[in-house]
């Protein structure tokens, strides 16, 4: 059987490499590793503006992965900036956008990471917290520097993510915000201190956004059910 296409969103931002230094389009190497150890074929998806480029892509596409990444635009979901919301990138922000008005048009199974989540959540209406430890009262989702928090996740029994990783997961964390409202999804999961750590649709479509990092870490089980989604809808 073909191995299903998995389309992974990129960082457009100022690298260095060997004599270069210059704007480069980027992703962590763990993403196409951890696709491809559980059956699919990476392919990386840097901003694109044009008409109809995502429509174009999308349908060459089993499955898609929005990646972690910088804030989303606050004036996306229709609030001011608050002063620790920084960085955000409105062609990555729009050209996702786009990716899953496509995807959600051909019914691809969808994975969103981190900020991967909170754009699957903007785009369908919601909102965010914009800084987390305003309301937990620790930095316990964002260390710091290239740290990531060991946060303890409890699933929600009956969702598609509890049935793939179990009741209680140990995840990889690296966010100063969180999902606020998100309109057509159920929660997923959360932490002990409430955060919202997952989110889903309520269907049989495979869509699913977490806040932590399983390209990381032990709970691949995430990636390994997008691609047999994929993999699925190839097959009808």
């Amino acid at each position: 059987m073909v191995a299903p296409v998995i389309g992974l969103t990129t960082y457009r931002e100022d690298a260095a490499w060997g004599v270069w230094h210059q704007r480069a389009d980027l992703l962590p190497t763990q993403y196409a590793v951890a696709v491809e150890e559980t059956g699919g074929v990476p392919l990386l998806l840097p901003p694109v503006g044009g008409v109809g480029a995502a429509d174009a892509v999308v349908s060459r596409l089993d499955g898609l992965i929005i990646s972690g990444g910088a804030d989303v635009e606050p004036a996306r979901y229709g609030a001011d900036p608050h002063p620790r919301t920084t960085g955000w990138r409105a062609d990555r922000d729009a050209w996702e956008a786009a990716l899953l008005d496509a995807a959600d048009a051909a019914g691809l199974p969808v994975l969103g990471v981190c900020r991967g989540m909170q754009v699957l959540a903007v785009h369908a209406g919601g909102s965010l917290e914009q800084h987390v430890p305003e309301l937990v009262g620790h930095e316990g989702h964002s260390p710091g520097g290239d740290e990531f928090g060991a946060v303890e996740v409890s699933t929600v029994p009956g969702t598609r993510v509890s049935g793939l990783l179990g009741e209680r997961v140990t995840v990889n964390c690296h966010h100063h915000q969180s999902v606020r409202e998100h309109p057509g999804f159920v929660t997923a999961a959360r932490a002990e201190d409430g955060t919202l750590e997952a989110i889903e649709l309520a269907d049989d479509r495979f869509v699913v956004g977490v806040q932590w990092h399983p390209e990381t870490a032990a709970d691949i089980g995430l990636l390994a059910g997008l691609v047999r989604a994929a993999a699925g809808g190839r097959r009808r």
